[in-house]
């Protein structure tokens, strides 16, 4: 559904809504995600409006996430849980308590937000997370993620069902629609949004591809709404495919070590594959010798990888052995090919710690 055939001042429609909410009816227990800004309020009003009509529904919660960095923010929080008293639904207010970090605040309070849903989620029973990202939204995703030089991964940008955590989904289910019909039905059920000025703070990448000046650049370039989700879309769908080959791959190039040493061993055949196969099965194989309770917070960057396979390779046409660490991994090449991936060691103090690969060459 493209959620385009209708004009931007027309609020959602019933069946619209039924269409975009059809893959959350199975859900257990859904926990909105409502700010109190229109989009989050948009997702409150559609979903009480889904909940009022036949058929099997899941419960549904509310939470609002208090930041604690405008002092509108717990006023916003308060007109929230009253807007879901109205529709009959349960609110809690979660707050971001300690430190805020001087620098990547927006990072820090996104990774908080999830944080703190998740939590709530879990202790609810809540089986899905459910946020009202819309194509505006996404449109600026794909745009972020080409300024950075993204994969096909990062140009999927956001997608409309995720795994959040064991047990919990994260859905998008608007991301289809823009953003002027979300606040369009907003002012059709008389209910007025919080305004978060920071949305539109030119001190943050988001806010300065908001300004009218930089929309207007990007559709004149042919960088429309549309056309990034549209890219969003069809790159989701590549890496679709390219997960489900990888993962193949990965079934047959990678087998566990001894049970004494730990860790994994890559095959020499990976260094066959086309290359984005090749990188996706290292990232497999690095995954599982480190192990999600070791692994490290910051996810394992593309051209990290990037560099480890060019070593890799380099050292392999040598005929040479390799050692090296990434994402807490220890790498070790062989005079054969053969790669052994497993957890880093502890660094001792005063012991010259092993170099990264070359992120050029």
């Amino acid at each position: 559904m493209s959620g385009s055939s209708h004009p931007n001042d027309e609020p959602l429609a019933p069946d619209e809504v039924d269409a975009a909410f059809a893959n959350l009816a199975d859900s257990r227990h859904l926990l909105l995600a409502v700010s109190g800004g229109p989009d989050s309020l948009a997702l409150l009003i559609t979903v009480a409006g889904w909940l009022d009509r036949a058929g099997r529904k899941p419960s549904v919660s509310v939470a609002t996430v208090d930041h604690g960095l405008r002092a509108e923010s717990a006023a916003e929080a308060e007109a929230v849980a009253r807007i879901s008293a109205g529709f009959g639904l349960a609110h809690a207010t979660l707050c971001w308590h300690g430190e805020k970090p001087a620098h990547g605040i927006q990072e820090a309070a996104r990774a908080a937000r999830y944080r703190l849903l998740a939590d709530h989620a879990t202790a609810i029973g809540a089986d899905c997370i459910v946020t009202a990202h819309h194509r505006d939204d996404q449109a600026e995703t794909v745009l972020m993620r080409l300024a950075a030089g993204s994969g096909i991964a990062g140009l999927a940008a956001m997608r409309p069902r995720v795994a959040a955590a064991p047990g919990l989904a994260l859905a998008r289910p608007f991301l289809a629609f823009p953003k002027a019909r979300l606040v369009a039905t907003v002012t059709a059920a008389g209910l007025a949004a919080a305004d978060d000025p920071s949305n539109r703070d030119a001190a943050y990448a988001r806010g300065r591809l908001r300004s009218p000046v930089a929309r207007a650049a990007a559709e004149t370039l042919g960088l429309t709404q549309e056309r990034l989700a549209r890219l969003a879309a069809r790159a989701a769908r590549a890496d679709e495919a390219l997960a489900s080959a990888a993962e193949a791959e990965a079934a047959r190039l990678i087998r566990p070590l001894a049970k004494g040493g730990g860790g994994v061993e890559v095959s020499a055949e990976t260094f066959d594959l086309p290359e984005e196969l090749m990188l996706r099965v290292f990232e497999r194989a690095i995954a599982e010798a480190v192990g999600a309770a070791t692994r490290p917070a910051v996810p394992l960057r593309l051209e990290r990888l990037e560099a480890l396979a060019v070593s890799l390779r380099r050292a392999r046409a040598a005929g040479s052995t390799m050692r090296t660490t990434l994402a807490g991994a220890l790498v070790a090449l062989d005079v054969a090919g053969r790669v052994r991936i497993g957890p880093e060691p502890p660094r001792r103090r005063g012991r010259r710690a092993l170099e990264k690969p070359p992120v050029s060459g």
